[in-house]
């Protein structure tokens, strides 16, 4: 991009776009209409295409312009974002982030997010509230909590959702069970013997999508034992009531091991929420950081071929 497309100039495509006229624009800019004529006029030359068609009926924006244009637009609200996040960092008066997060949500999710957000706003303030996600939800609808990191399915028509990771699950077991010395586990031949699932009273959706996946295997679920955190579903399975689905990335207890579904590539996705009311002035800016940590991550995933079965739930 030219070095001539400074913010100055970002605001005088804006302007003339939403007006579409030159002199109402300069009008608005405050500046003479032959000048922002001159000059955006030399910024097309720069760049070697037209931003602005110019005719008898007004001024149209070009189809290169319309994104020349939105390009504008996201910079100069990322601008007065920034320039007012930071006036509130200066003068102290940034509140303290009130972040929600589900009983079964992995905590180096939480330690990650907490140094970046201190890295981007130097001494401001975290506050953590754990939970079920069912109560962290009503606590984000009323207000009481800005946002949350919570397991999928959310529902995005009440609130913002933004997918933030992607983690496998796996048979969690004793390190004494004779699956111990498989490398992997199909989860047809042991299905029996997983009887251990999350509360499906935290999360309905999550639980409804699981009995789904299930069905589709043709597999009927055994449920015997219900667990509202890690701590219970790791408890269960070592006092051997039974196997569990877990994240494979989970930190166990010394006696238990986990191994990967032989076939199915069933995951945990985990997802930043927050409710369209929210105004905390940090949300714009942790948006984006999370948005191109994702990206970063699914392009990681597509170079190496990988398509994973979405199972948006842990079980």
């Amino acid at each position: 991009m030219s070095d001539f497309l400074e913010f100055r100039l970002l605001k005088y495509i804006v302007a003339v776009a939403e007006t579409s006229n030159f002199t109402r624009a300069a009008e608005r800019l405050f500046l003479a209409q032959p000048s922002l004529s001159k000059q955006i006029r030399a910024l097309e030359n720069e760049i070697q295409f037209p931003i602005f068609e110019r005719g008898r009926d007004g001024v149209k924006i070009t189809p290169a312009g319309e994104m020349i244009l939105a390009y504008a637009r996201e910079t100069l609200k990322a601008r007065d974002e920034l320039i007012s996040m930071a006036r509130a960092v200066h003068l102290r008066r940034v509140a303290p982030l009130k972040l929600g997060f589900g009983c079964f949500v992995n905590t180096a999710l939480l330690q990650f997010f907490r140094m970046r957000y201190n890295s981007m706003f130097p001494g401001c303030e975290i506050q953590l509230i754990g939970g079920d996600p069912t109560q962290i939800l009503q606590k984000i609808t009323e207000q009481h909590i800005d946002c949350a990191f919570l397991q999928m399915p959310i529902d995005p028509d009440l609130f913002h959702v933004q997918q933030v990771s992607q983690s496998g699950i796996a048979i969690c077991l004793r390190g004494d069970d004779a699956l111990a010395v498989r490398a992997q586990v199909d989860i047809r031949d042991i299905a029996h013997r997983i009887t251990i699932f999350q509360n499906p009273e935290l999360q309905p959706a999550a639980h409804a999508r699981l009995v789904e996946m299930f069905d589709e295997l043709g597999i009927q679920m055994n449920i015997a034992c219900y667990a509202s955190s890690p701590t219970d579903i790791q408890w269960m399975v070592k006092s051997g009531y039974g196997l569990a689905l877990v994240d494979h990335a989970s930190v166990l207890d010394s006696e238990l091991i986990t191994r990967p579904l032989a076939g199915i590539s069933w995951t945990i996705d985990t997802g930043f929420v927050y409710h369209n009311r929210c105004d905390h002035i940090a949300l714009p800016f942790i948006e984006r950081f999370l948005t191109q940590e994702w990206r970063s991550k699914t392009r990681t995933i597509s170079a190496i071929s990988v398509r994973p079965e979405q199972l948006k739930l842990l079980a």
